[in-house]
């Protein structure tokens, strides 16, 4: 396994990461299992692993007890933590409760990587105020290192000039061959200012997988009403799923494997790509550890611009 650092003085971290979002409960399937989601993340770490993305929102702390879990099987010293602050708890009091909770379920004294989920929408808290409540908790030895999710550069502009001793170290942001629209601005301002980018959906929640197609689309809560399952956008996405396929044949890779190393191969981009069970991590860790040559880059990126994904 290859390791980068995030950010500028952030954590060293595995070039490929896992996203514990399933491991919140059933909103992923019937079939989701915390012996499994736990089972994935210990095959992750014995394949070099170190980090594991988790939120208090997802399934309401339960993730976070799942990775609890695994901290204390693995041990502490194999794993680097990154969990998120709800966007409706960014009130400075809220942040310190959020905090300690996020500490309880997760059984540790400190976070490595605390991050805003999104910004305040309807509360409109100040970013002033929470910023200065994670350089609180970063004072007290609480977290090590700030991150934010979701946001946009103008943002990351305002949170970096109320921190006064640290700076933000990663954007955890939608990107994918087939979602795409960080590139215009967010990507080069982060890769330009030194800021990590943790992509989420870096599958597009299985599309690039090669799993789906028209005639079996998944239906559980998460991704039923995802746009990208959409009959049109699954037709619309098959001749890039077809060069993925051809691409990784080529390697003895899959097309997971491929659309994974595309992404590791933008520069300053760490995939966390989600898991059920063992198998998936396995595959996930199998896009570390080699490239994809320039005319395959060009020819995933020339059939990923001719993708149009229908919103409505």
């Amino acid at each position: 396994m290859e390791y980068v650092t995030l950010g500028r003085g952030g954590p060293k971290v595995s070039a490929i990461g896992i996203g514990m979002w399933q491991a919140g409960g059933t909103s992923w399937g019937d079939d989701v299992k915390d012996s499994d989601c736990l089972a994935a993340m210990e095959r992750a770490a014995e394949l070099g692993v170190n980090l594991f993305d988790t939120a208090e929102v997802y399934g309401d702390g339960h993730s976070e007890e799942v990775v609890g879990k695994g901290i204390r099987s693995l041990g502490r010293e194999r794993v680097c933590i990154a969990t998120k602050v709800a966007g409706y708890h960014l009130d400075p009091a809220d942040v310190e409760k959020a905090c300690r909770g996020s500490l309880r379920r997760l059984g540790v004294r400190e976070i490595d990587l605390y991050q805003i989920h999104w910004p305040s929408v309807w509360e409109q808290v100040p970013l002033r105020d929470t910023m200065k409540a994670l350089e609180g908790l970063q004072r007290a030895g609480k977290i090590r290192h700030i991150g934010v999710s979701n946001f946009a550069t103008r943002d990351l502009e305002e949170a970096r000039a109320h921190l006064s001793r640290t700076d933000i170290v990663s954007n955890q942001v939608r990107y994918n061959l087939l979602q795409r629209a960080i590139e215009a601005d967010v990507l080069p301002y982060c890769a330009r200012e030194g800021i990590g980018i943790l992509a989420w959906s870096p599958l597009g929640k299985g599309v690039l997988a090669g799993r789906y197609n028209v005639r079996k689309r998944p239906s559980d809560r998460v991704r039923a009403d995802e746009d990208l399952f959409k009959p049109k956008n699954l037709r619309a996405a098959a001749p890039l799923i077809r060069a993925l396929r051809s691409v990784g044949n080529a390697h003895g890779k899959t097309p997971a494997q491929v659309a994974l190393a595309w992404l590791r191969m933008q520069g300053n981009v760490v995939p966390i790509p989600g898991v059920k069970r063992p198998a998936q991590a396995e595959d996930h860790v199998g896009a570390a550890g080699w490239s994809l040559t320039r005319s395959e880059l060009r020819r995933l990126d020339r059939l990923s611009a001719a993708v149009r994904i229908d919103t409505f």
